[in-house]
C-alpha cells in the first residue's frame, strides 16, 4: 500500500510569536487528543543511523530522498511504543510507523534485529535490511514537549515543539532520568505545520499574520542538532 506524500513546513519562532498563534489556534482548530489539561505531551525518540552516519549525511547535504529511523514513546511510559521511519522525497514527506512490544525495541536497542527477520510488514523488513547490509544502530535520544492542534480538511495538524533536549551518549530509551542537555544555545520554539496538497486559506491567513514580524521557513532537524556535540564544527 502507498504511503501517502504530505508537505512539511518548519519555522523558528519566538515566545511571543508561540503565545499570539497558540492562543488562535486554540480558538479555532481541535486539540491533539493526546495532550494533557495544558495540550502538551513528552515525545522521546531514539534515532538509528547507520555506520557511517547516512541520515546525518543525506540531512546536512540536503539529500533529495532520505530515510530516518527511530522508536519512539511518550511521556516516558512503555504503553505505547513506535517504530518509524521518516522518509523526505524532495519537498514532501511521508512516514511509516507500527507498534511493537518493549521487547522488541529492547533487542533493537542492543543491536539485534532477529525480531524483525519474519514479519509481513515492510517497515520492519526494511530495518532488518538496514541493520544487516549498513549496520543501522541507535545514536542519539531525542526529548521534548509538543503541543498540537489539529484539523480534518486537509488533515492539517500544526505542533509547537519546545524544550529540547539531548540524551548524548545515551541509549536507554525507557530511562526517564537519563542525563540530558539542551542543543540550542537558547531556548527556540519550533513550529511544524502539516498538510496534504493545499493548506486551507483562512489557516494560511492565520500564520501569516502571527509569523508576520519575521519567521523564516527552515529546514530544522532536531535528529541533526541533538548530534551537534558530536562534532567540533557545527
Amino acid at each position: 500500500m502507498a504511503v501517502p506524500l504530505r508537505h512539511e513546513l518548519k519555522f523558528f519562532i519566538s515566545p511571543i510569536q508561540y503565545q499570539v498563534l497558540s492562543r488562535t489556534l486554540k480558538a479555532t482548530l481541535n486539540p491533539d487528543p493526546n495532550g494533557d489539561e495544558n495540550n502538551q505531551y513528552h515525545i522521546r525518540s531514539l534515532y538509528f543511523d547507520t555506520v557511517f552516519d547516512d541520515a546525518l549525511m543525506d540531512k546536512i547535504g540536503g539529500t533529495a530522498n532520505r530515510d530516518k529511523y527511530r522508536i519512539r514513546i511518550y511521556n516516558f511510559s512503555d504503553k505505547m511504543i513506535r517504530l518509524e521511519c521518516k522518509s523526505k522525497f524532495r519537498d514532501l514527506i511521508s512516514k511509516r510507523s507500527v507498534r511493537i512490544s518493549r521487547d522488541l525495541a529492547e533487542q533493537l536497542i542492543a543491536g539485534d534485529p532477529t525480531g524483525l527477520e519474519n514479519t509481513r510488514s515492510g517497515l520492519m523488513s526494511d530495518m532488518y535490511r538496514e541493520m544487516r547490509t549498513k549496520l543501522l544502530h541507535p545514536v542519539v535520544i531525542v526529548d521534548y514537549l509538543r503541543e498540537a492542534y489539529l484539523h480534518p480538511v486537509e488533515e492539517v495538524r500544526i505542533t509547537f515543539d519546545m524544550q529540547l533536549r539531548s540524551g548524548v551518549g545515551s541509549k536507554d530509551l525507557f530511562n526517564p532520568h537519563v542525563p540530558t542537555v539542551a542543543p540550542f544555545d537558547h531556548d527556540e520554539i519550533i513550529l511544524e505545520v502539516k498538510y496534504n496538497e493545499c493548506l486551507p486559506p483562512y489557516i494560511a491567513n492565520i500564520l501569516t499574520y502571527a509569523l508576520r514580524d519575521g519567521a523564516c521557513r527552515s529546514a530544522i532537524s532536531k535528529y541533526v542538532w541533538c548530534r551537534r556535540f558530536e562534532f567540533k564544527d557545527f
